[in-house]
């Protein structure tokens, strides 16, 4: 027994749109489509960068305000939870991977108890991670080889010296009177 025209025409639009949505979902994980255009996507960056120099500063002791000034205002503080602070970081550029850290500070009063930190990089490692990759940068070119130097047309040579401007010569009466 056959489908009826109908019923075939139905199923096949039914797979066809559901090839299609799940087509979609593939773009949104790419940086182009089809390979061919690529959409402007901007930087998101979220939070507080704390690096290895900042988080080696850190030292059991150390009051809020001293906390404050080494890394900034923390993202996330909880009145639930006022002996805690934390710095998040977030950051996913177009060509790069995505990045996130969390370093937590946990107080007991007003001074630090414990930090709370993973492997941090450092200034030099974090610069480089968010940069744009090498194959990317194109340095401009600033002198020229003796070669292309050489290539360079000579300009005329003068002789003479230029000549003198030639005006009207005016004589002006004295600013004040004697």
């Amino acid at each position: 027994m056959s489908m009826p025209p109908l019923r075939l025409q139905t199923t096949a639009a039914a797979v066809l749109g559901a090839a299609l949505l799940g087509g979609c979902s593939s773009l949104q994980n790419t940086d182009s489509i089809f390979g061919l255009i690529t959409p402007y996507r901007i930087d998101i960056v979220q939070g507080n960068v704390v690096t290895k120099e900042q988080a080696a500063l850190l030292k059991p002791g150390l009051t809020r305000s001293q906390v404050r000034e080494l890394l900034g205002s923390p993202v996330l503080t909880d009145p639930f939870h006022a002996q805690r602070w934390d710095y998040i970081f977030s950051i996913r550029r177009p060509g790069t991977d995505a990045q996130r850290r969390s370093v937590v500070v946990i107080f007991d009063g007003d001074v630090v108890k414990d930090v709370q930190a993973p492997e941090l990089p450092t200034e030099r490692e974090f610069v480089a991670a968010i940069g744009p990759k090498p194959d990317r940068l194109r340095a401009p070119v600033l002198e020229l080889t003796e070669e292309q130097r050489r290539a360079l047309p000579v300009p005329p040579r003068r002789d003479d010296p230029a000549p003198a401007p030639v005006g009207p010569l005016r004589d002006y009466p004295p600013l004040e009177r004697p």
